[in-house]
């Protein structure tokens, strides 16, 4: 995993639309108890971490939001393309949340 300094790796969120399939949505939500709209709030963390996936980048780049929503840190898996966020997965990960308060700690 390759972490990108969040005030850097910017994903232009002004412009930014989402994404998911149904099915899936469903399925992580039986899951991980997270539904994809609220994933959406992840991104709109000032203080979120984007990383790339290393090892699901093979066909096309894959990548990691963890930000703060409801009081925890939510990690979502995605891909990013022609200016839209694909939703893939969800969850409150225990990696994800250590990530963001290393990461955060990092760049006070």
């Amino acid at each position: 995993m390759v972490i990108y300094p969040y005030k850097c790796y910017d994903l232009a969120m002004v412009s930014v639309n989402f994404e998911w399939d149904a099915n899936k949505d469903t399925e992580n939500q039986v899951k991980h108890q997270v539904a994809f709209n609220e994933a959406q709030f992840a991104f709109a963390d000032p203080r979120r971490i984007i990383a790339k996936d290393l090892a699901h980048s093979a066909a096309e780049d894959r990548f990691y939001c963890m930000g703060e929503v409801g009081g925890g840190i939510l990690t979502v898996r995605f891909t990013y393309r022609h200016n839209v966020i694909r939703i893939i997965g969800a969850g409150y990960w225990r990696k994800g949340k250590s990530i963001y308060e290393k990461e955060n700690r990092l760049h006070k």
